[in-house]
C-alpha cells in the first residue's frame, strides 16, 4: 500500500560485462588505462548507466545481490574511475552508434578461473569437475562438512606434494644448509614474477637461495627480514633453520630472524616458494627486499638469487580447492553474483577471462562452451549474444614456441566460435610482455562493440575478419585458405609470426606471401612441410591484418 516513486528512468540496451581482472580493470585505481585522466574527465554521459556487482561467493544459488555503487548510476567523471574500463568503452561506442541509452553491469573478479563463473549444472557435464560437484551435492553444500572434507583432502595432497618435492627428503629440507653447493643452480634477478624471468607458464615449487655476509656487530642479534611479497606461499629459512611461513600473493612478508641463528660471516637465506596458478615468485619493489639489524643498518637483497625447481604442478594432482569464501571454487561466483541477475533482461554478454585457466586448455575448451550454453539456459535465451576477448600477448617474446600454453588457451577460446551468436575480439597485437593487464582497453572495448554493432544490431562495418579454414601442401609450400569477408588482407612486404614444420614436428621460422584471399608459407629449412602455425607463442611477433584493420587470430593447421 505504500507509494514508490522511481525517478530518472531510462529504457535502452543492457549488457552484462563479466570475467576476471582484464574486464575488471578500472580506468583509474590499480588499472590506470591509457590516457586515463583525460578519459575520466570526458566521461560525462548521462544516458550511459553503470551498475557494479559486489564481490561475493556462495555455495548455493542466491536470489539477491549487492551493488558497490548503491544501484544504477549515471556515467560521470565522479562515478567512472573504479568501473570496468572495457565495459565503459564498449558502452560508449554503442551509445554513439545506436543513439539510445546503454546500461552496463560490471560483474567481475580478478584472478578467477572459468569454473567459478559456471553453475553446478554446467559443471556436472565437465570431466574433472563432475566428481567434485557430486561430492558437494552429497554433503548438501553444507559449509562445515565441505570444509572438513577439504581439510582432509588438502592434508593428503600436501603430503603427496612434499614427497614429490626434490628439495625434501621425508620432512627434512635438503637445500637449506649453509654449506649446500648451489653453484649449478640457475640465477634469477629478484624481485619479479618468475614468468618474466624465463619460467613462462610455470606453476609449482621453486627454491631460492641468497648468500650474504653478516657483520661482526650483528652476530647474536635478532634481525628483521623483508621479502617484499610472495605469490602464493613460502617457507623461509635462515642458515638452514625454518623461521617463518607466509601466505597470500599480495601480503607483505616481514619476518624475525632469531638471534641464536645469527653468526658472523657467510649466511644463507632460503625461500621455498609455492605457486598453484597464475603468476608466481618473489615480487614487488626492490627497496622492499632487505635484511636489517635495527632501522638504519640494512643489507639490500634485491638482485641475483640462485634458484632450482622443486616440483612442477604438472607432476602432481590438482590442488584441492577450499569451498568456503573461495572465488575459484566451482560455481562459487556464479551462485552469488550471476544467478541473482538471470531474471534481469540483458541484451547480451561481453567476456574477458582465461588467464587463470592457462595450462588447462583442453579442459577450458569444454568448460567455456558449457558456460556459454548454461548462461543462455539460465536467461532462457538460447541465442543470447556472447562476445569475448581472446587473450592478449604476454611474457617473454620467442620466435619458436611450439609448447606455448597461452597459445593453446587462445585456441580453446577460439573453439567457442562454433556456437551460434558468438564473436571473438582478437587482442594479440595489443598486449604487453611485462604486464598481464595491458593498458589499451579503449581498443578492446571498440573491437567488442564492432561485434555487437554488426552481429546484434546490423550496424557498422563488417567484423567477420579473415579466419583460417584449411590448407593444401603444394610441393615445398603450404597454401592457407581463409574464410570471412571478401576484402582480403592488408598488404605487407614482410609478414611475421609464421612457423612451419615437417614430419619430424620441428618448427622453423617461415616466410609468408599474400595471394589474394590466401597465403603461401614456406621455409628453406623444410623441404616437405606438414604443418604451419601463426602467432603460436605466449607473446608472438605477428602482423597479419585483414582489410578492415583487425588482426587475424592465431591458428595452427596441426593438432600435435
Amino acid at each position: 500500500g505504500e507509494e514508490c516513486f522511481l525517478h530518472n528512468v531510462l529504457i535502452g540496451e543492457v549488457w552484462l560485462c563479466s570475467g576476471q581482472s582484464n574486464m575488471e580493470m578500472p580506468l583509474a585505481g590499480w588499472g590506470k588505462v591509457m590516457n586515463y585522466e583525460k578519459e575520466i574527465a570526458e566521461a560525462d554521459y548521462p544516458s550511459i548507466r553503470l551498475f557494479q556487482v559486489k564481490k561475493e561467493t556462495s555455495l548455493s544459488p542466491r536470489k539477491n545481490l549487492a551493488s558497490t555503487m548503491g544501484g544504477w548510476k549515471e556515467c560521470s567523471p565522479a562515478m567512472i574511475p573504479n568501473f570496468s574500463a572495457v565495459g565503459y568503452f564498449f558502452a560508449r561506442n554503442l551509445w554513439k552508434d545506436l543513439n539510445v541509452p546503454v546500461g552496463v553491469i560490471d560483474c567481475t573478479w580478478g584472478g578467477t578461473p572459468a569454473e567459478g563463473w559456471a553453475s553446478y549444472d554446467a559443471m556436472k557435464k565437465i570431466l574433472g569437475f563432475s566428481k567434485e560437484v557430486e561430492n558437494a551435492q552429497a554433503l548438501k553444500f553444507n559449509a562445515e562438512l565441505l570444509r572438513k572434507k577439504y581439510d582432509e583432502d588438502r592434508k593428503e595432497w600436501q603430503q603427496g606434494l612434499n614427497e614429490s618435492d626434490r628439495g625434501y627428503s621425508g620432512n627434512r629440507s635438503l637445500w637449506t644448509p649453509t654449506g649446500y653447493p648451489d653453484e649449478n643452480w640457475g640465477a634469477m634477478s629478484l624481485p619479479g614474477y618468475w614468468e618474466n624471468k624465463g619460467m613462462s607458464n610455470f606453476d609449482g615449487i621453486v627454491w631460492f637461495r641468497k648468500t650474504i655476509d653478516i657483520p661482526a656487530d650483528w652476530s647474536g642479534k635478532q634481525l628483521k627480514l623483508r621479502l617484499s611479497m610472495i605469490d602464493d606461499e613460502d617457507i623461509t629459512y635462515f642458515n638452514g633453520v625454518e623461521i617463518a611461513r607466509g601466505y597470500g600473493y599480495n601480503s607483505p612478508r616481514e619476518y624475525i630472524v632469531p638471534a641464536e641463528v645469527v653468526k658472523v660471516g657467510k649466511a644463507v637465506i632460503t625461500v621455498r616458494v609455492s605457486d598453484f596458478g597464475g603468476e608466481g615468485g618473489i615480487h614487488g619493489q626492490p627497496e622492499d627486499l632487505w635484511i636489517s639489524c635495527g632501522e638504519a643498518d640494512k643489507i639490500p637483497l634485491a638482485g641475483e638469487w640462485r634458484y632450482k625447481v622443486g616440483v612442477s604442478m604438472k607432476e602432481v594432482p590438482r590442488v584441492p580447492l577450499s569451498p568456503v569464501d573461495n572465488a575459484s571454487y566451482p560455481a562459487a561466483i556464479y551462485n552469488a553474483m550471476v544467478n541473482p541477475l538471470i531474471h534481469f533482461p540483458v541484451k547480451g554478454v561481453i567476456w574477458y577471462q582465461g588467464e587463470a585457466n592457462v595450462g588447462r586448455a583442453t579442459e577450458y575448451a569444454d568448460l567455456f562452451q558449457s558456460l556459454i550454453q548454461d548462461w543462455r539456459d539460465k536467461w532462457q535465451n538460447p541465442e543470447m549474444p556472447f562476445y569475448f576477448v581472446q587473450l592478449a600477448s604476454y611474457l617473454e617474446r620467442k620466435e619458436i614456441q611450439p609448447d606455448s600454453e597461452w597459445a593453446a588457451l587462445r585456441e580453446a577460446q577460439n573453439k567457442a566460435l562454433h556456437l551460434c551468436n558468438t564473436g571473438m575480439a582478437v587482442a594479440i597485437d595489443i598486449g604487453d610482455a611485462n604486464d598481464i593487464h595491458p593498458k589499451n582497453k579503449q581498443e578492446v572495448g571498440r573491437r567488442l562493440s564492432l561485434l555487437a554493432l554488426q552481429k546484434t544490431y546490423g550496424k557498422g562495418k563488417v567484423t567477420d575478419i579473415m579466419s583460417y579454414k584449411d590448407y593444401v601442401v603444394e610441393n615445398d609450400k603450404v597454401r592457407l585458405i581463409f574464410e570471412g569477408n571478401t576484402k582480403g588482407f592488408q598488404p605487407s612486404d614482410l609478414l611475421t609470426g609464421f612457423t612451419i614444420a615437417g614430419a619430424d614436428h620441428v618448427f622453423y621460422p617461415a616466410k609468408a606471401q599474400i595471394k589474394g584471399n590466401e597465403l603461401l608459407v614456406w621455409s628453406p629449412d623444410v623441404s616437405n612441410p606438414v604443418a604451419v602455425r601463426y602467432g603460436w607463442a605466449d607473446n608472438p611477433d605477428c602482423n597479419l591484418y585483414d582489410r578492415t584493420g583487425l588482426p587475424v587470430a592465431p591458428f595452427r593447421t596441426d593438432c600435435w
